[in-house]
């Protein structure tokens, strides 16, 4: 895209450069608008309004969703970097209709750069595969990021449990509540009888959802074990969607093997 451009210079005024005094200590900093990309750093070129553009476009719409899926920014931030994007088109805020908060959605302009944000993560995955850690997220993490990376089409009407069992590095148990084509994580039992009950490591499902294994084979191995009727645990792996990276994941990890 952007070639390197050698010999720009004849000898004799290479040698008469040479003579100059060379200052490398100086910053440029970049404030036209000449190149577009200058444009879309303004835009998305720190560390936290990519990943706060991810949770939208994961559906999560509500401040305090937003900032749970978001450990370690600040709630004053959080906000400062909405109201960033209100400005440059990126983000509408609506009032709740009760006065007290508010809803964020993703304009055209927004819901366009969805393709960016995944090409970002498919180049982290090929160019930084070893840097890739599935074990860097806490089990209410994980469960978290599980609740919304359902396929809808796919999850039954009928209200199902599925009780998770993590038993280290900390021993905790979650619920996921599928319900009317949707789901939802609870901290504690919500009540319901539970249709079946899936106990492992918070590594080994988390690189189950990550890509670098898949469901089956964390199954037959035992690092998955799921328990209930029969309908539920042949099922359950197909309600899931996964990391929208779960495929270059595990395209890279054959690579990277053979």
């Amino acid at each position: 895209m952007f070639g390197v451009v050698r010999n720009l210079y004849p000898a004799s005024t290479k040698s008469e450069l040479r003579s100059l005094r060379v200052r490398d200590d100086v910053v440029m900093a970049e404030t036209t608008s000449f190149c577009p990309l200058v444009l879309t750093t303004d835009v998305i070129g720190d560390r936290w309004t990519p990943l706060i553009l991810r949770e939208l476009s994961l559906g999560n719409t509500r401040f305090n969703d937003i900032a749970r899926g978001l450990t370690g920014l600040s709630r004053t931030l959080l906000v400062q970097r909405l109201k960033h994007l209100e400005r440059k088109g990126v983000v509408e805020i609506w009032p709740l209709a009760g006065g007290r908060g508010n809803d964020y959605f993703l304009t055209p302009a927004g819901a366009d750069l969805v393709p960016v944000l995944l090409a970002m993560g498919r180049w982290s995955v090929s160019w930084m595969y070893h840097q890739l850690d599935p074990t860097d997220v806490d089990a209410e993490g994980l469960m978290w990021w599980m609740h919304r990376r359902v396929d809808a089409s796919s999850i039954p009407v009928e209200r199902v449990v599925v009780q998770f069992d993590h038993t280290e590095p900390i021993k905790r148990s979650y619920w996921l509540l599928f319900e009317r084509q949707a789901a939802s994580v609870c901290m504690a039992d919500p009540g319901f009888p539970v249709d079946a009950v899936v106990t492992c490591p918070t590594l080994q499902l988390a690189r189950v959802f990550s890509g670098f294994q898949t469901w089956s084979a964390a199954v037959r191995s035992d690092a998955i074990q799921v328990n209930g009727t029969s309908a539920v645990v042949a099922a359950l792996p197909k309600w899931f969607a996964w990391s929208p990276w779960a495929d270059d994941v595990r395209e890279q990890t054959r690579r990277v093997a053979s």
